[in-house]
């Protein structure tokens, strides 16, 4: 007994009439009516990406014009024509692999067959697989037969790379464009199709499969065979084991590598890439896959409303949603543009871990990403994508920040020598008479009063999505008095602490802070950011408040 041929499941389930297509509404439907209203074109273009329909619906109307019972413009399968086309035995329909049969004779094989008439059927159909291939002197020879047919001739080409063919070819074709598939039409498909075949497969992985495909249905239900193939004897396909076999990583090293560029950690990023390289991973798809999360970084930093159309999870999102606070847009879009780069440099490269560690290293180092060799980049982007980096290793090493943030002015070699912190605050309110003391303390508003008391606990409880902003104002800020009512000052005496809390950048985070401390004292508040200089503490509208009510409590002290 002859053993049973196996039949990869692209070909398997492969649609057989135009009902079977999925994804592909307009252009079935547009076929069909010029079917059922006989209003046939002569010749067609159908161009898209590879695996996206365009040979198989090709097919389905070569049976569909010569079948002798269609079903509203659906060929239907079981006429002796369908069968012989579907068995590729017809010789009424002739498809031609342009990719290798490109040559003038190829061409002018085919017209000297059109100058017969079908022997059975209506039609002669030609398909002309990757006819952008054609030569030009291939190309000149089809144009006069495309232009003045036989009424019996139907050509149709498909191609994956339409700019290519000549104009000339391209005004004589009604063209349909292909794009790639939704996500979702090809998850659904690839369900139908382990469904049939009685796959258990966890939902993550037909996920992770269908966005592997990247809008191939062919590609997708190609994954899910070769999937299969490495399952073989297991229950069920996991997610993992999915990762495992296609060379994948899970999304969470995205925000890892991401995490590492921005605080510019070189080493780090050097490890990640280590390990995925240990664990077998596919450089490539792990290099396309990052672009894509900074894709959708750049996306969500635009407009954080994006985050509900992404095809991301919620976990994954919330993770997007962190990273993206940390970095700016400038930034994001300098990551993808080195990494699209490098996506092309490295598929046909014999070095492609030394490239990869090149740019990871350029990334994580702004200043050395300067353009290529015939385009300087811009001084100005450097420096901040610099300056970026700085506060980002800042916030990362605490200890550092607080050696560096609550630094204070050197005072006049002259000067009676240093004084502590305290002190130097007191010194500033004694130059207020008592009566001014009492009158900024009396005037102060209750809210701003109660921000004071609880200053050191409110900024505890500063919300882990501005931690960057926590930590400065937390640092080295403190509230001031307020010439108004629902205005909370706070004020810096270090510039670094100031600049980074009034960056551009950090517009929506101050919204959120404002938010904060309007919820904490159950009105609203509006928050400012004062810089003060080694002198300004001589300015009665900018003393620390925490000070007026210290120094009041001294001066009780002293009555008694």
């Amino acid at each position: 007994m002859a053993e049973e041929h196996y039949l990869a499941l692209y070909r398997k389930y492969r649609p057989m009439t135009f009902e079977d297509v999925k994804g592909r509404d307009a252009i079935v439907r547009t076929l069909r009516n010029q079917i059922m209203t006989k209003r046939i074109s002569h010749s067609y273009l159908f161009c898209g990406t590879r695996g996206t329909g365009k040979t198989t619906i090709a097919k389905i109307f070569a049976k569909a014009v010569n079948c002798e019972d269609p079903q509203d413009g659906s060929p239907c399968g079981r006429c002796a024509s369908c069968r012989a086309i579907e068995r590729n035995a017809a010789l009424n329909v002739t498809e031609l692999d342009a990719a290798s049969n490109n040559s003038v004779e190829d061409i002018r094989r085919i017209i000297d067959q059109v100058a017969y008439s079908p022997d059975q059927g209506k039609y002669r159909i030609y398909i002309l697989d990757e006819a952008h291939m054609l030569t030009n002197a291939a190309s000149n020879a089809l144009l006069k037969t495309l232009e003045e047919p036989p009424s019996y001739a139907i050509f149709i080409l498909a191609t994956t790379e339409p700019n290519k063919l000549l104009v000339t070819i391209l005004s004589r074709c009604q063209r349909f464009d292909f794009g790639r598939l939704p996500l979702l039409v090809i998850e659904e498909r690839l369900r139908e199709v382990a469904e049939s075949e009685h796959l258990q497969i966890e939902d993550r992985a037909f996920h992770y499969m269908a966005s592997a495909a990247d809008g191939s249905l062919r590609d997708g239900l190609s994954l899910l065979d070769q999937c299969n193939a490495f399952n073989y004897g297991n229950t069920l396909l996991t997610y993992e084991r999915t990762l495992e076999i296609l060379g994948a990583v899970d999304t969470e090293v995205f925000s890892d590598m991401f995490r590492c560029l921005h605080a510019g950690r070189v080493p780090d990023a050097l490890k990640i890439l280590d390990d995925i390289l240990l664990q077998g991973r596919e450089l490539v798809q792990f290099i396309t896959d990052f672009t894509w999360y900074l894709r959708n970084l750049m996306l969500l930093k635009a407009d954080e409303q994006v985050g509900k159309s992404l095809d991301v999870s919620a976990e994954n999102l919330k993770r997007m949603l962190r990273d993206k606070q940390s970095a700016d847009m400038a930034e994001i879009m300098r990551y993808i543009t080195i990494f699209s780069a490098l996506t092309s440099e490295i598929r046909f490269s014999a070095n492609r871990r030394i490239l990869t560690e090149m740019a990871l290293i350029r990334a994580c180092r702004a200043a050395m990403d300067g353009g290529n060799a015939d385009k300087k980049g811009d001084p100005l982007e450097n420096l901040q994508a610099r300056i970026q980096k700085l506060e980002a290793r800042l916030i990362e090493n605490e200890s550092y920040m607080a050696d560096l943030v609550l630094s204070r002015p050197a005072l006049p070699e002259e000067g009676p020598g240093p004084q502590t912190a305290k002190e130097e605050k007191k010194t500033a309110v004694s130059a207020l008479t008592r009566e001014k003391r009492q009158a900024l303390q009396a005037a102060a508003p209750e809210e701003l009063k109660e921000i004071s008391r609880n200053w050191k606990r409110l900024c505890d409880q500063i919300p882990d999505d501005l931690a960057s902003l926590k930590r400065y104002v937390k640092a080295s800020g403190e509230p001031l008095t307020a010439d108004r009512e629902g205005l909370l000052r706070i004020g810096f005496r270090n510039k670094v602490s100031y600049d980074f809390c009034v960056s551009p950048v950090r517009a929506e985070d101050r919204e959120k802070l404002a938010d904060y401390f309007s919820q904490a004292v159950g009105r609203k508040i509006e928050v400012d950011f004062v810089a003060l200089d080694k002198d300004a503490q001589n300015k009665e509208n900018e003393i620390y408040l925490s000070e007026l009510f210290d120094w009041n409590e001294e001066l009780e002290t002293e009555d008694m």
